[in-house]
């Protein structure tokens, strides 16, 4: 009669570096948020003591002023302008540099890495940044807005779209270099047909973006709402920048929906 006793020598251990490295990590982590909360001043009772103020501002927010809402058609109007030319600019200006940053296409090794340290240099700074660096360049209004999002359109469309890139089926390549086609004949046969709807949903996607980071690069002086938005909240005019923001809001909303769309219909 076999036995049922079971081999405890064949169970699986527990790994106990594993677990102290957990604890250790979590001990660290506690620590510094801890110190960082400390360092920046971050209360909770201060939040508290706060509360009654933020309430009162926003009893003098409501109701919205919807007479002025004829008024902020222009900026509105401009706050769309300048996401859609940041982001056709800086979309067509990706599309070399996201053939140039894949491995698939560009096999010059220099050239390659050199593209990925610039497409990551523009990406680590901030969009406010830039706007704020060109209002101060060439002043006030959506000019300096339009270049902030060409910087940042830029950056994301091409690291998405060079990522894309680097997964393509390498056999029609390979096809279309065996009848004899030039680089160019090879991209535009080859490698533009496989990667051409991932390229316009992640253009409409930062599009998408571009509609909310266009509003607040209006608070540096980069045109749009966000302008308008922060000359009422420095008069005072806490009514109309109610209006401003409930229908930044709705615009916002209206635009993801449509955007979503059509990348669902091109995906």
């Amino acid at each position: 009669m076999a036995s049922n006793k079971i081999d405890s020598s064949n169970l699986p251990r527990p790994n106990k570096p594993l677990k102290r490295n957990w604890t250790i990590g979590i001990f660290f982590a506690v620590v510094f948020l801890i110190y960082s909360a400390e360092t920046t001043g971050f209360n909770i009772n201060t939040v508290a003591n706060g509360l009654p103020d933020f309430i009162n501002l926003m009893q003098e927010m409501y109701p919205p002023r919807w007479s002025t809402f004829p008024s902020l058609i222009g900026p509105f109007v401009e706050t769309i302008q300048i996401a859609i030319i940041g982001t056709f600019v800086g979309s067509i200006i990706a599309v070399p540099v996201s053939l140039l940053a894949a491995n698939t296409v560009n096999k010059n090794n220099k050239l390659y890495l050199f593209s990925k340290f610039i497409m990551n240099l523009i990406r680590t700074v901030p969009r406010i940044l830039y706007a704020a660096v060109f209002v101060a360049a060439v002043g006030i209004g959506p000019f300096p807005g339009v270049i902030a999002l060409i910087f940042f359109s830029l950056a994301i469309v091409a690291k998405l779209t060079s990522e894309s890139l680097e997964a393509i089926d390498t056999g029609p390549i390979k096809a279309v270099e065996t009848t004899g086609a030039n680089k160019l004949e090879v991209i535009l046969y080859a490698v533009v047909p496989q990667i051409a709807p991932s390229f316009i949903s992640y253009s409409f996607y930062v599009f998408e973006v571009n509609i909310r980071t266009s509003t607040v690069l209006g608070l540096v002086g980069a045109g749009g709402i966000g302008q308008t938005l922060m000359t009422s909240l420095n008069l005072f005019m806490y009514q109309r920048a109610a209006t401003i923001i409930v229908a930044t809001f709705v615009l916002v909303i209206i635009i993801d929906l449509l955007s979503t769309r059509l990348r669902e219909r091109l995906i």
